[in-house]
């Protein structure tokens, strides 16, 4: 099993930056793709960025390079540095983990969501 526990989401003014972490504090954790979703009112859900086991790393197109997925096996979490922030980064922030290649999947376990805004 694994549990998901987010931090690090705020107020940001465009421009600035934020690092937004997923510990994890189950089993396996070098197992799992993790990744991070994000979800704003009157949008659908987006994959913002993924990380495989194996660390190979993909990222929406209106986040590269912006944003950085990174995950410490020895801390077993995961990051998502968020640099040059824009106002439509403004989301719910969403960290998941998956046992495929990338996930999500229905069998993903997911955080309880962090809520960054970007506003001047």
């Amino acid at each position: 099993q694994v549990q998901l526990v987010e931090s690090g989401g705020g107020l940001a003014q465009p421009g600035e930056s934020l690092r937004l972490s997923c510990a994890n504090s189950g089993t396996m954790f070098s197992a799992y793709a993790m990744g991070w979703y994000r979800q704003a009112p009157g949008k659908q859900r987006e994959l913002v960025a993924a990380i495989s086991s194996g660390r190979d790393t993909k990222y929406a197109d209106s986040v590269k390079g912006r944003f950085t997925i990174s995950r410490d096996h020895v801390k077993k979490t995961t990051y998502l540095q968020m640099n040059s922030l824009k106002p439509e980064d403004t989301a719910v922030y969403y960290c998941y983990a998956d046992l495929g290649y990338w996930g999500p999947s229905e069998r993903s376990s997911w955080g309880q969501g962090t809520q960054v805004t970007v506003s001047s």
